[in-house]
C-alpha cells in the first residue's frame, strides 16, 4: 500500500485523495440570502446528518485552495444565521452542477439554473421546488478549521422544518431509495446515482447473540473460495448448525458429487457460496460445517 502524510502532500492532490476515498457523499444544495436579501444557491458534498434529536445536519464551506478566500454561502450564513438544505435527485443534478459555477455575488443562481424558488415557512432563504426534500435550518454554530486554502468551516444547522414530496414515500410513509433517486458525489467529476441495482438491502441482527467470525470453522476462515462477505454472512448466525442439519445437507445429490470429487472442500464451499447467493443461510452454514469434517 501507499502511505501518505497529509502534511507533506500538496493540498490539491490531498483533496482528491480524500474526496475519492470518502465517497459517495450526499449533496447539500444550500440556499441562503445575504444581508440585503439577495439569494445564493450552491452545492456542498462535505455534508451529512449528525443527530436525530435535536435534528441536526452539518455541511462544510471550504476556503478556495487557490487563494484561501471564502465563499458567498459562508458569508451569508454568518450574516443571517439561516439556510435551506435541499437534497439533490437525478432529475435535477445537471441544474445543481450549474450552481457550482462561481458566479459573482449579485448573480441569482435560481435564475441561472432555471430552478424554482419557493418561500420557506420559518427562514428567509427560499426552498428549491424541484428538490424532493427541503430542510429549513437555523445555524447554531460555525466552526472554522483553519486559515489556509482548503480549510473547512463546519456549519452546524438545527433543522426547523422538513418538506417531503409525497411521491418519494412508500405505503408506510417511509422514504424509499428507488423513489427519491438521490445523487452522491465522488472524486473529480464523478457522481453516483443511488437507485436501481446499486441499492440493495443488508439485514443484520444488531443484537449481541451472533456467533462471530472466531466461531467459524478454521477451514472456512482459511478458504480459498469463500470471500470476506461470505464469512460475514456466516458469522451473523445466531447458532452453529445442528448435527441433524449438517447430515441432511450431506444427502443432497449435488453435495454427494462434490464429496466424491477431487477437491471436496472447495466444492462444498462453492455450494455454500451458491446457497448464500440464494439467501439460504442455514443451508450454507450446514455445508460449511460439513466441509469441516473432511
Amino acid at each position: 500500500m501507499i502511505s501518505i502524510d497529509p502534511k507533506d502532500t500538496p493540498v490539491p492532490q490531498l483533496h482528491q485523495y480524500l474526496v475519492g476515498a470518502v465517497a459517495p457523499r450526499p449533496i447539500a444544495f444550500v440556499s441562503t440570502v445575504d444581508e440585503d436579501g439577495r439569494p445564493n444557491l450552491a452545492p456542498y458534498s462535505f455534508f451529512n446528518v449528525f443527530s436525530s434529536n435535536p435534528a441536526t445536519c452539518v455541511f462544510s464551506s471550504n476556503r478556495r485552495v487557490s487563494n484561501g478566500t471564502t465563499k458567498d454561502t459562508l458569508h451569508n450564513v454568518e450574516a443571517t444565521g439561516e439556510c435551506v438544505i435541499n437534497m439533490v435527485n437525478y432529475d435535477m443534478v445537471r441544474q445543481m452542477a450549474l450552481c457550482s459555477v462561481e458566479f459573482p455575488a449579485e448573480i441569482n443562481e435560481f435564475e441561472m439554473s432555471g430552478l424554482t424558488p419557493v418561500p420557506a415557512e420559518l427562514v428567509r432563504p427560499a426552498r428549491v421546488e424541484e428538490s424532493p426534500v427541503q430542510m429549513e435550518c437555523r445555524v447554531k454554530q460555525i466552526l472554522p478549521l483553519g486559515d489556509e486554502g482548503g480549510a473547512g468551516h463546519l456549519v452546524i444547522c438545527e433543522i426547523l422544518r422538513i418538506h417531503l414530496r409525497e411521491t418519494i414515500l412508500d405505503e408506510e410513509g417511509r422514504i424509499h431509495p428507488q423513489k427519491i433517486d438521490l445523487m452522491g458525489r465522488m472524486g473529480r467529476a464523478f457522481y453516483t446515482r443511488a437507485s436501481g441495482e446499486s441499492v440493495y438491502t443488508i439485514f443484520q441482527n444488531v443484537r449481541a447473540d451472533v456467533i462471530g467470525f472466531s466461531a467459524l470453522p478454521a477451514s472456512a476462515r482459511n478458504s480459498t473460495v469463500l470471500t470476506g462477505n461470505d464469512l460475514g454472512r456466516l458469522a451473523s448466525l445466531e447458532a452453529i448448525p445442528s448435527r441433524a442439519a449438517i447430515d441432511e445437507a450431506g444427502k443432497d445429490e449435488v453435495v454427494q458429487a462434490e464429496l466424491a470429487g477431487k477437491t471436496p472442500l472447495e466444492g462444498l464451499h462453492r455450494q455454500a457460496q451458491l446457497a448464500l447467493a440464494r439467501e439460504e443461510l442455514p443451508l450454507a452454514a450446514a455445508l460449511v460445517w460439513l466441509a469441516d469434517t473432511l
